[in-house]
């Protein structure tokens, strides 16, 4: 029942759905732009160097990743890696995601607040992502008995999903302001023209929209076990 259903058809897989486009959507704009020469020509590698120092942070370093669309900021080890496909490149999808990964650097190092807020989620939000689901089936399957325990454990269930669905909300701010970050850098310090800093705006909202569409589907899945869990109470 957990896993056909009205509630899913009618709550959860349209945002799959949308989900699904919006990987595509990234995945065809990164392509698109990899192909688009910054006319400064900054390799990837070099944007983020650049904004890193203009903020002090000369101690992130920057690696290497292998991998396509893997980079990430690494805020335990402060390393900001690159992929094979952005590190060396000087097109305008690569700098704006290295620029990007920069932004999340300068974010910790400012003690942006909502970064604050969602470092403090994950041990939660990994515990509950475990075991909220295994909670509510266990406990849907006991309630068929009319049982408290069951009643008790898919409501706790519930509850230990609902801070990993909180997680990826928090998310969402993170990473609108990383990119809000990147492009303002890139603009106002001439890294990029005109034209391709609004390119570097269309690669980055696709890029947006994945983080958008996850959290889209947390919270429909997390209405549909509520309204599950409400159906058999």
């Amino acid at each position: 029942m957990l896993y056909y259903d009205m509630y899913y058809l009618v709550l959860v897989l349209p945002m799959v759905i949308l989900s699904m486009w919006a990987s595509a959507k990234v995945n065809s704009s990164f392509k698109k732009y990899s192909k688009v020469t910054t006319r400064r020509n900054f390799t990837a590698t070099e944007a983020a160097r650049q904004i890193l120092d203009s903020h002090g942070l000369q101690n992130v370093k920057i690696e290497a990743i292998s991998g396509n669309l893997t980079d990430h900021y690494d805020p335990k080890s402060n390393v900001i890696r690159l992929s094979d496909s952005v590190r060396n490149s000087t097109s305008v999808a690569a700098v704006g995601v290295a620029a990007h990964e920069a932004g999340h650097a300068v974010q910790h190092a400012e003690g942006y607040s909502f970064i604050k807020i969602r470092n403090s989620l994950v041990p939660v939000a990994n515990l509950g992502s475990k075991l909220s689901i295994p909670l509510i089936i266990l406990g849907l399957v006991l309630m068929g008995g009319e049982s408290l325990f069951g009643v008790t454990m898919v409501y706790a269930g519930i509850i230990m999903f609902s801070l990993a669905v909180l997680f990826q909300v928090v998310t969402l701010p993170v990473e609108f302001d990383a990119s809000n970050k990147a492009i303002k850098v890139l603009d106002e310090g001439g890294y990029l023209y005109g034209d391709e800093v609004k390119d570097v705006k269309k690669v980055l909202g696709a890029a947006a929209m994945t983080y958008v569409a996850a959290a889209a589907t947390s919270i429909a899945q997390l209405l549909r076990l509520i309204l599950i869990a409400r159906d058999r109470d």
